[in-house]
């Protein structure tokens, strides 16, 4: 989560500089052009279709989704007001995973939760400004990342981490290069190099939480999202 964290400053950053769609489209086409040939280097080409497809692509839907959400409504607030919004999602997967996953969810792990999304709206401050229709992006951006995170727990074991990552990059570029030619703007260097290291970050980013999730209950891993608003308050700070 703290390497998330420098993804979404970046892509704070460009959103101000081009659309939206654009940025999105960056995150995923770099995050292919890592994760695939790593993916057709580690595993035989049987291994490239797993099980369950139909929640791999489900999963990948959710995560595009909810990447667009984000830079749509960062454009409009802070960096760390966003992200604050977006951690309804450790609660969502807390209060789902017994029904969805069949995991038991202890108080510690409850309270561990609702600590860390008191923590949340002690940034969001509601009623100081902050909600407003961008507002609304970041949490509908949560709620879809919450249901993201619990089918990548359930998909543990169905295929390898780099074919659920490949599989994460494949959806996520091609519905957003699908919106390319409509909003295409020639990035200076600077920008373009910021368009590669969204890619890198998150392709890193989101294997080390395949892993953890085929390792770990997800509300035990929940709580942990929360270190993504520590490090991008900082980073935004900065």
């Amino acid at each position: 989560m703290s390497i998330v964290a420098f993804q979404d400053a970046a892509v704070k950053y460009l959103a101000q500089h081009m659309p939206a769609a654009q940025v999105t489209w960056a995150r995923y086409f770099f995050h292919l052009a890592i994760s695939l040939p790593l993916a057709l280097r580690a595993v035989p080409l049987r291994a490239l279709k797993p099980r369950h497809l139909p929640l791999q692509l489900l999963r990948g839907c959710l995560l595009v989704s909810s990447s667009f959400m984000f830079v749509l409504g960062v454009k409009h607030v802070p960096l760390a007001d966003m992200l604050a919004l977006i951690m309804s999602a450790p609660l969502i997967v807390t209060a789902l995973s017994p029904a969805l996953l069949g995991e038991r969810v202890g108080a510690t792990r409850v309270l561990a939760s609702v600590l860390g999304f008191a923590g949340a709206l002690l940034v969001i401050q509601p009623g100081a400004g902050t909600m407003q229709w961008s507002s609304l992006l970041g949490l509908a951006a949560g709620t879809n990342f919450s249901l993201y995170l619990i089918i990548t727990r359930k998909l543990a074991g169905s295929a390898p981490p780099m074919v659920t990552l490949a599989y994460t990059a494949v959806i996520g570029a091609g519905v957003m290069s699908a919106t390319l030619p409509f909003v295409w703007q020639t990035p200076p260097w600077r920008e373009g190099l910021m368009m590669v290291g969204i890619g890198c970050c998150a392709a890193c980013g989101h294997y080390l939480l395949i892993r953890a999730y085929e390792r770990a209950p997800a509300a035990l891993l929940a709580p942990f999202n929360y270190t993504e608003l520590l490090c991008a308050t900082m980073i935004g700070y900065w």
